[in-house]
């Protein structure tokens, strides 16, 4: 494929899971990359990481002119995002910023292209974009199906986040757990609080003083901007041992009926949704393994809820390393030059 520009881009955390998985991302979809920078913390200075059929020298952030810096996607901490985005931003550099820093700034456009990209026609006050939480992306897209059916009016979540979504030391904290657990070793655990091999966690980050933990905040604000809606959140995030892949038990209640007829044409009219869900056959559901991989968010076990009087029950799941992070800001990026090549709408303004 020809295009009329590239870009120069810089992928901020281009060795943990979502800098990898983004790097992977833009070379699949032949993003138009004229130079690409990887840039890392200090310890991960020598490394290299693959794009396309080249290797890539890390680079410290120090390192990378970002005035002569097109896009930045920003894939490493908060605090990594909340004290260098502004400095990229300021040099002329549309940012793409994963983290959860900047996504209830009202300032900043919180976006899943699907739903609501057609904000991005009006730019980026602060020079920078915002992509949601990995669980809030794939939630909110089936929410945005379901509101073609009616008004939502209370949503209940269940998560089940797989360890990828508290980095990489998590990974490989559920593998040695697991591989000393089969051969009776001792259990270390540093990521997580407790055990996570063959056991559940139903606590991902911190816990308020009101019982509701910052991951479970975060998802539900991000719900109510993403869809500008004033609907009824509440959210449960529990993390379980499974590598790669978030699910989510979803109940749904509409101000009117909706018939499981209604839910699955709402689906699967929706860009980006698959349902999998055949009852009459044993196992043909949607589970992470499936997902793995996959740009889309795979939907199943869709039925009416009879404790409300217009509920809809369902359980999705979708790769958090892809949709749920990488593959949504790359998307970004291409809605970004589709709007403007220029990128100039997309430049600090403040």
């Amino acid at each position: 494929m020809t295009h009329s520009r590239y870009y120069n881009v810089a992928v901020i955390g281009a060795t943990g899971n979502a800098g990898m998985e983004t790097l992977q991302i833009l070379a699949e979809r032949d993003f138009p990359v004229a130079d690409i920078y990887a840039v890392a913390s200090e310890r991960s200075i020598g490394k290299v990481v693959s794009f396309k059929d080249k290797n890539v020298k890390v680079q410290l952030i120090s390192d990378i002119d970002f005035s002569k810096t097109d896009i930045a996607i920003f894939c490493a901490g908060s605090g990594f995002s909340k004290k260098y985005a502004p400095i990229a931003a300021k040099a002329g550099c549309a940012v793409i910023d994963k983290t959860s820093y900047f996504r209830l700034n009202p300032k900043v456009p919180l976006i899943v292209p699907e739903i609501n990209g057609n904000i991005l026609q009006k730019g980026a006050p602060l020079g920078i974009i915002s992509t949601p939480n990995c669980v809030a992306v794939p939630l909110t897209m089936t929410l945005k199906a379901l509101s073609t059916i009616s008004p939502i009016k209370r949503i209940v979540v269940s998560t089940y986040q797989s360890v990828s979504g508290a980095g990489r030391k998590a990974i490989d904290e559920l593998y040695a757990q697991s591989k000393a657990v089969m051969s009776t070793g001792p259990i270390n655990a540093e990521v997580f609080p407790k055990q996570i091999a063959f056991n559940v966690i139903p606590q991902i980050g911190d816990v308020y003083e009101n019982g509701v933990t910052d991951e479970e905040d975060k998802i539900a604000g991000e719900v109510c901007k993403i869809l500008k809606s004033d609907i009824k959140v509440a959210v449960t995030c529990v993390r379980v041992p499974s590598f790669i892949g978030h699910g989510m038990s979803v109940a749904c209640e509409f101000a009117k009926e909706a018939t499981e007829e209604d839910v699955y044409e709402a689906f699967n009219n929706f860009e980006g949704i698959v349902t999998i869900d055949r009852r009459n056959e044993n196992g043909i559901v949607a589970t992470p393994i499936d997902a793995q991989g996959e740009d889309a968010v795979y939907v199943s076990r869709i039925r009416k809820d009879c404790s409300v009087k217009n509920g809809i029950l369902y359980w999705a799941v979708a790769d958090n390393l892809r949709k749920g992070a990488a593959l949504n800001s790359v998307q970004i990026a291409e809605k970004m030059i589709h709007i403007d090549s220029d990128l100039s709408i997309f430049k600090a303004k403040e």
